[in-house]
């Protein structure tokens, strides 16, 4: 008999349903050979030998920390980790007509130039108007068909409802498999650009620090520095441009944890300009002129959100295996805003009436 453990993704809000189940069967001593994906048929529920076919070409089925084919017959003692894709909500998913920058598109994957204030997937609170409803609009529109009638797009990462930017989604569970494993070994290339408050003293810089929820607010995140627990996170940063009380900064991630930019630069004291979940929505350097308060307010309303943006992304194509690489231009409401303190910078920062909080 084989041991099951099935792991829970507790890094998850109710907004953002997991993408992937996680199971582990240690192998009996008395077991006889088996093929894997028989195996694993038998022992995982609705798993179709095409799905667990399509996860092992991926590499998302491990015996003994080791990739196998389909064919590998399960050995005693083998210990087996596995990785599927979520079976999909109970929730229905209706296609909208909704427009969409798409910056290209095959038949495996999409990649679409996200706005912000768009949620990704339907979850509680946000059934409609999603990216996942738009691209179903999109697909029905192309005259594509669902495959077994269940109905694509397959995600393979997210970015946050107002953060804009550059969002890969796969066509198809196998290209989601190949994608998915090149965001598992964090070989994505994506970066990003913020406006952040404060500034540097290094014009670049790495931050390191567990990511996990909040103990004290389940909503958050936050960084445990003794890594006592949440998930490894680390985030290279450098500086593109100084603006006196605020930053233009460019971030690479290197791992892609829930919030990573915007918790890790809460923790190191430049939390994202108007990130009101983590506290970016207030005046966190300046002057104490109401003159500097009532423009700091003004470039609130400019950008009424978290001022990050996706700025590129480059991946391996699933199946054709070359590389493709994706940049784009800052959203209307983030080039208005450090427009409008690179001129306050210019104008005001030198002047000695200024006095700093």
């Amino acid at each position: 008999m084989a041991v099951e453990i099935k792991e829970n993704n507790n890094n998850l809000t109710e907004k953002e349903p997991e993408l992937f189940e996680h199971y582990r069967f240690e192998i009996d001593k008395g077991q006889g050979q088996l093929r894997i994906d028989r195996f694993l048929m038998s022992r995982i529920m609705n798993a179709s030998r095409t799905k667990i076919q399509d996860a092992t070409n991926a590499g998302y089925i491990l015996v003994n920390g080791n990739t196998v084919k389909p064919s590998y017959n399960i050995k005693p003692s083998d210990v087996i980790t596995v990785m599927l894709t979520h079976p999909h909500r109970e929730i229905e998913l209706l296609p909208e007509d909704i427009p969409l920058d798409i910056r290209y598109e095959d038949k495996d994957l999409v990649v679409i130039n996200k706005p912000a204030g768009m949620v990704v997937h339907p979850a509680f609170g946000n059934y409609r108007g999603t990216v996942v409803n738009a691209l179903m609009g999109h697909f029905r529109r192309d005259g594509r068909k669902p495959k077994n009638n269940v109905p694509g797009p397959y995600l393979v990462h997210r970015i946050d409802k107002d953060t804009s930017g550059l969002m890969l989604v796969a066509k198809n569970e196998n290209s989601q498999m190949r994608l998915s494993r090149q965001f598992y070994r964090h070989s994505v290339q994506r970066k990003y650009l913020a406006v952040v408050w404060g500034d540097f003293r290094s014009d670049k810089g790495i931050i390191k620090g567990h990511i996990g929820r909040s103990t004290r607010d389940r909503k958050i995140f936050t960084v445990f520095p003794e890594g006592d627990s949440g998930k490894h996170a680390t985030t290279h940063y450098k500086v593109v441009e100084r603006l006196g009380y605020v930053t233009l900064i460019e971030c690479e991630l290197e791992t892609g944890r829930t919030h990573q930019i915007r918790v890790h630069l809460k923790y190191i004291g430049h939390p994202l300009f108007n990130d009101e979940t983590y506290g970016g929505n207030e005046i966190l350097k300046g002057t104490t002129f109401a003159k500097y308060k009532q423009f700091v307010q003004n470039c609130f309303k400019i950008c009424p959100r978290q001022a990050l943006h996706a700025k590129s992304l480059g991946f391996i194509h699933p199946l054709k295996g070359n590389h493709l690489y994706f940049e784009s231009e800052l959203p209307k409401d983030m080039t208005e805003l450090i427009d409008k303190w690179r001129t306050y910078a210019i104008h005001k920062l030198n002047d000695d009436y200024f006095q700093d909080i």
